[in-house]
């Protein structure tokens, strides 16, 4: 049973999607759920005279999305195919978009894996377009408190909330000084337009080879290796590490044709791509199990093993993380609280 609260949101919305029915040619009683995210937003598609529209619920004050009808113009501005904003009210939190498919890459590489390479590149050439906008002014930056403030999610929900240990004083040394060497290197790294969520869930297949881009409200000016790495290293799908080298490698030859700030040396760009991934993966971490037990949301519990797979790659590759890795392994020798294994 819907929930009051749920009721009378979705009479609200339906109550909107009436008041401008007639300008946009809509049918109100097509509404469909489309999808739900990791936020509170949801999605539903409806059908028009001239085909389907996205309809998107983001409730306040939980969700704002005037930074998506803002930061939607800029990428569309600037050659990144996202939904067109037709209709919007700030207030109640609707927005009436395009619609950019039904396929994702997460879906088209699972039914089809001979197709990953050609769509790999075609994201990778989407993101240089992406990281050639300038978005300062519009966007926030990626600094040094969001940086250390999504790395404490780490230690607060995946290793105290969700595998009970409490860090030892050394242990909570060790990590401190493992997040203040990584914010370092992602801070010096270039800065650009960063996406914040550019992986296989987010990319849309469309027939012009050029992937629509969803979920961007969080964009920020921050580390050039961020949006590369979120796809490489993507929660949701894995790839061998060759295979990573092999786009990153080829990511690295636009982007310098495209006049991007890339490192110069490849290796030097391949050991800046390992740290902000590693920064990402510990945020994820935090992020999934905290879905999970604050908000319910049991499914990301499933996705854990992969982010953990990320996390080790780069922990055991440098010196500087042994601690971390020390750590993982301790967490591993004790029962798991969920039942996934590393």
């Amino acid at each position: 049973m819907p929930t009051t609260d749920s009721t009378a949101r979705m009479q609200a919305l339906q109550l909107w999607l009436r008041s401008i029915a007639a300008a946009h040619g809509l049918h109100p009683e097509s509404l469909q759920p489309a999808s739900s995210d990791a936020s509170f937003r949801r999605y539903f598609r409806v059908q028009t005279d001239q085909g389907a529209r996205i309809v998107m619920d983001a409730p306040p004050p939980q969700e704002d999305v005037r930074p998506f009808v803002r930061i939607a113009a800029l990428l569309g501005a600037g050659g990144v195919q996202v939904p067109q904003v037709l209709e919007q009210d700030a207030e109640q939190g609707f927005l009436l978009l395009t619609d950019l498919g039904t396929t994702t890459y997460l879906q088209a590489i699972t039914a089809a894996p001979d197709r990953a390479d050609g769509l790999m590149r075609d994201a990778l050439a989407a993101l240089v377009t992406l990281q050639g906008i300038a978005g300062a002014g519009v966007v926030p930056r990626y600094d040094a408190a969001l940086l250390q403030r999504e790395l404490d999610l780490f230690p607060e929900w995946f290793v105290a909330k969700h595998h009970g240990h409490a860090l030892t004083d050394t242990q909570r040394t060790a990590l401190q000084g493992i997040f203040a060497a990584l914010i370092a290197n992602n801070l010096g790294q270039p800065q650009v337009l960063v996406h914040r969520d550019w992986h296989s869930r987010n990319l849309m297949v469309t027939a012009e080879r050029n992937p629509g881009v969803l979920d961007f409200q969080d964009a920020v000016i921050g580390p050039i290796t961020y949006d590369l790495v979120s796809l490489l290293r993507d929660a949701y799908i894995a790839w061998p590490e060759e295979q990573q080298l092999d786009w990153a490698i080829r990511y690295w030859e636009r982007a310098r044709k495209a006049g991007l700030p890339v490192a110069a040396d490849a290796a030097d760009f391949y050991r800046d791509l390992d740290w902000m991934g590693l920064q990402r993966a510990l945020k994820v971490l935090g992020i999934f199990a905290r879905l999970h037990h604050r908000d319910g949301k049991a499914q990301y519990l499933g996705d854990l093993p992969l982010v953990l797979q990320h996390t080790r790659l780069v922990a055991a590759r440098y010196g500087a993380f042994k601690p971390l890795l020390q750590l993982l392994d301790q967490l591993e020798q004790r029962s798991p609280l969920v039942g996934y294994t590393f």
